[in-house]
């Protein structure tokens, strides 16, 4: 690519990038993953306004074949790749999309993994709280199992968030919603908070973040990612941050919570998406009853 269409398409991304946050109102996530897809179709073809439908299959399945993407991968490319073509079109930059002409490959059903109560609690357990990080870390982990928290939402959490035993959360399209916090996670809150907090805090530029980083800084999604991959290593067990919100859901739904109450503490826009956690669920109980019905 020239010098200039380099420039170009470094002016087309970041148009891009402000339909993406202020028209279609994208988690910040999202918008990453769109911007890196896109980038790299702009990289590949000089004029976007030229490529056809033809180019793009060629596309996708050369990229998917190098970086080995399972079709829900491949359907987030698409997504992606769609809208960016939307936007041609409303900018008047292309007539047709040809997105339009493509099939989005079906998903593959895969179940959310699920940790169990003991598996949790032996991975806080592990958690070292003799110095100021280690008591965030576990406070952190402990509210977002307790209230089923994206890594994002967690990030972002204010300490102004907390407040009578309640979490505001600022969700997916910057849907507010407030959820009780458990006992366990209020009493490492309140710990947190009075013992922890104050040494973490940058006195001569405070934070209002809940939780802090070790130069007093709001810590990142990439932070919280690393340290939770740290405590999962060394307690032998294979999870993400992400299983502890689908540990919360489908705990809840074990214990008898009602399908909306769920939907609503998740912050799910529709019930379908909360529904996947029924069938974890049942995936459970046939696999005890495999287990230790007699034959």
């Amino acid at each position: 690519m020239r010098r200039g269409d380099k420039q170009n398409a470094s002016l087309l991304l970041e148009e891009y990038e402000h339909y993406l946050a202020l028209q279609k109102r994208l988690s910040e996530s999202t918008i990453e993953v769109y911007l890196h897809e896109v980038g790299l179709l702009l990289e590949t073809f000089e004029d976007p306004e030229i490529v056809n439908v033809r180019d793009i299959e060629a596309f996708v399945i050369s990229f998917g074949e190098r970086r080995s993407l399972a079709s829900r991968s491949i359907a987030k490319t698409l997504s992606a790749l769609r809208s960016f073509f939307t936007f041609l079109q409303l900018r008047k930059i292309r007539e047709d999309n040809p997105l339009s002409l493509i099939r989005t490959p079906k998903k593959e059903e895969s179940l959310p993994h699920v940790a169990t109560y003991d598996e949790i609690e032996y991975l806080f357990s592990v958690i070292n709280t003799s110095d100021y990080l280690g008591v965030r870390d576990k406070t952190l982990f402990e509210v977002i199992y307790s209230c089923g928290l994206r890594i994002s939402e967690a990030a972002s959490i204010d300490v102004e968030d907390y407040q009578n035993q309640q979490l505001r959360v600022i969700g997916k399209r910057n849907k507010m919603r407030l959820i009780p916090v458990g006992e366990v996670a209020q009493a490492a809150l309140a710990y947190y908070l009075e013992e922890a907090r104050p040494h973490l805090l940058c006195r001569s530029k405070p934070s209002q973040a809940l939780f802090l980083g070790r130069r007093g800084q709001r810590l990142t999604r990439q932070a919280i990612s690393k340290r939770f991959d740290e405590y999962t290593a060394l307690a032998g067990l294979e999870m993400s941050v992400h299983t502890l919100r689908h540990s919360f859901a489908t705990h809840l739904l074990q214990r008898g919570a009602d399908l909306r109450s769920v939907q609503e503490l998740l912050g799910h826009s529709d019930i379908q998406t909360t529904q996947i956690y029924t069938h974890v669920d049942s995936s459970t109980l046939q696999r005890f009853w495999e287990e230790y019905h007699p034959d």
